[in-house]
């Protein structure tokens, strides 16, 4: 291998490693509204059967898309006025 080809190789390979730098997108420009951005980060009050489904949840040790199961069917029930959810099919 050449001197020349060996430039040329090197100089192709930075070209292709710095491109990607070049072709990200600007972050997009941060809204003026300081009150409605406010009122997003505050965190929203959880009701009192969404916390008491969350400790059913925890005690039965569920995670994932069980919990997210077991929570809405219990909220639902909580708030339809029946006891509890159905049990846990595993």
């Amino acid at each position: 291998m050449t001197l020349a080809s060996r430039l040329a190789a090197v100089a192709l390979a930075s070209l292709l490693a710095t491109g990607t730098a070049f072709a990200q997108t600007a972050a997009p420009a941060a809204k003026t509204d300081t009150a409605a951005t406010a009122d997003k980060k505050a965190p929203k009050e959880r009701s009192a059967e969404s916390l008491e489904c969350s400790k059913q949840a925890d005690a039965k040790g569920l995670h994932g898309k069980e919990r997210k199961k077991f929570r809405s069917e219990c909220i639902k029930s909580a708030k339809a006025g029946t006891a509890a959810p159905a049990a846990d099919k595993k």
